[in-house]
């Protein structure tokens, strides 16, 4: 069991919050995160590299000398590989890299990776997180009592809030998600997690729900 202290906006501790890591996930796969992670990167290549082969390059189709009687190797197309100016012998060509794991194990990847966070104490819980106008420069403040500024960091959140999300758009290193868009690789990626105690309380309900329809 692990117990987090849940912090107010200006960084005093107002609770603490009790969770067992292991509800989330029984054990931690370290392969299984490696490869839905891996997934994850792979599906953002854009695989749209291409270079030009002897018959797309610029370049005239005329026989570069004579066959015979030049005292030199046969030559046809300046457009040749292995010439300068002339098209790859193996081009690149745009290709799709984009996979999927089983359901089921990339679910269970994020649970694992949070609840590994968890049990390393790199998530800070904050009661709640709400704006009534955009308010990039309190967000700051917030981020700086909690002593997580400066860090690469996620905030997870309920469920989208517009005000929310324009406070912490221009911030150097902060991302936001809600807690049903997260997945491993956005977990693992950031120095440390933000989490409102409604955010956490839906990620469990989630995991609970997803353990019994399995």
């Amino acid at each position: 069991m692990v117990s987090l202290p849940v912090y107010d906006r200006s960084g005093a501790e107002v609770g603490t919050y009790e969770i067992d890591p292991a509800e989330l996930a029984p054990r931690i796969s370290k392969q299984l995160l490696h490869d839905v992670v891996v997934m994850y990167q792979t599906n953002r290549r854009q695989g749209s590299a291409k270079t030009k082969n002897r018959s797309e390059v610029a370049g005239t189709t005329k026989k570069m000398y004579r066959q015979k009687g030049t005292g030199n190797a046969r030559a046809g197309s300046r457009r040749s590989n292995i010439r300068r100016g002339g098209g790859r012998a193996f081009p690149k060509r745009p290709k799709d890299w984009s996979y999927r794991l089983p359901r089921k194990a990339v679910r269970l990847a994020t649970r694992m990776a949070l609840a590994a966070r968890i049990a390393d104490r790199e998530v800070t819980l904050i009661d709640e997180l709400a704006f009534d106008n955009p308010r990039t420069r309190e967000m700051g403040r917030i981020l700086e009592a909690l002593h997580v500024g400066g860090m690469r960091l996620l905030v997870a959140v309920a469920e989208y809030d517009v005000n929310v999300y324009k406070s912490i758009r221009n911030l150097a290193d902060v991302s936001v998600l809600p807690v049903g868009d997260l997945n491993a690789l956005e977990v693992l990626r950031p120095r440390r997690l933000l989490m409102t105690k409604a955010a956490l309380d839906a990620f469990r309900a989630k995991a609970a729900g997803t353990d019994q329809a399995s």
